[in-house]
């Protein structure tokens, strides 16, 4: 099963791994030589239901093609039960290297009709989950003077999309949290980057296909395989990315994006002050060419996938 010697000696964490994105980038960190532990709770898209099984398939799977790898059935969205999961790591290999936060659910609604508990138990799974394993991890990395964290994010909250508030808010939140993890953490050699994946998994097969346009997106997204976004997860999870921290990318079939983080766009000045007049006469209209469109996703990727 080992492909090299990239991750050889690697110990690596990926939740959600029981399908899917998840599924692939445990397969391949194994491949490359890491002892992995999948975790996924083998809940239903939404967040419903257990079990074990999703899990325990990759194990078998990885195992049986020569490599190492212990099922992990804990929520990441708990701290003590994150704990558990990196607790499990340490016990069955002896160290952690590298944790993958793939684990999440989908609630999509549009803004005025979402509910609290769609809100907060996609929060919980994906922004929730992102910190309790960074930060059970961060302990042991810290020790150890080194590790990476990779994230999944979405273009949704990178960019935008239509009746994802909740998704959206927890991943633009994830990439923030994973800067400050690079920003705080540079100093024992850990790093943190995150990765928004386009690729045909269960999360994405929940789009609404209303139009000939949503199909035709569709089709195209289910041209791009999950096992597509495997290999920037384990190049950042080794050594070889040591010099790579606190950056977004964007996987989508063979292509690889780094995407922009915020920087100021345009200025405008007035010695004297502003008041809402001048700033209605003045700055807005100065202002008003470089305003960001209200795009989603589908709009600024328009180009079929290479």
């Amino acid at each position: 099963m080992n492909n090299g010697s990239m991750l050889d000696g690697k110990v690596v964490i990926v939740s959600g791994a029981g399908g899917g994105i998840g599924r692939e980038i445990a397969l391949a960190m194994a491949r490359h030589g890491a002892a992995v532990v999948v975790n996924d709770i083998g809940a239903s898209l939404t967040g419903d239901g257990a079990s074990a099984g999703p899990a325990q398939q990759v194990v078998q799977e990885i195992i049986e093609g020569g490599g190492r790898a212990v099922a992990n059935t804990d929520s990441v969205a708990e701290g003590a039960s994150a704990e558990r999961i990196v607790e499990q790591a340490v016990q069955a290999f002896g160290r952690l290297d590298c944790v993958v936060n793939n684990a999440g659910i989908l609630r999509d609604a549009l803004f005025h009709k979402m509910s609290g508990d769609e809100w907060d138990a996609v929060l919980k799974v994906h922004l929730y989950g992102a910190y309790h394993v960074s930060r059970a991890a961060a302990a042991h990395f810290r020790e150890q003077q080194s590790g990476s964290l990779v994230h999944m994010t979405s273009t949704s909250g990178l960019i935008g999309n239509l009746g994802q508030a909740n998704y959206s808010a927890a991943k633009l939140g994830i990439t923030a949290l994973s800067k400050s993890i690079a920003l705080d953490m540079q100093k024992f050699n850990v790093r943190s980057n995150c990765i928004a994946p386009f690729a045909w998994s269960r999360m994405i097969s929940s789009i609404p296909v209303k139009s000939e346009e949503q199909a035709a997106r569709v089709e195209k997204i289910k041209r791009m395989t999950p096992d597509k976004i495997a290999p920037l997860a384990a190049f950042l999870a080794s050594d070889a990315a040591h010099d790579v921290n606190g950056q977004v990318f964007t996987v989508r079939n063979n292509e690889i994006f780094l995407m922009s983080q915020p920087r100021p766009v345009r200025s405008v000045h007035r010695s004297e002050g502003w008041t809402a007049e001048t700033v209605a006469e003045h700055a807005m209209p100065a202002l008003k060419p470089s305003f960001v469109p209200l795009d989603r996703s589908a709009d600024v990727f328009q180009w079929d996938p290479v």
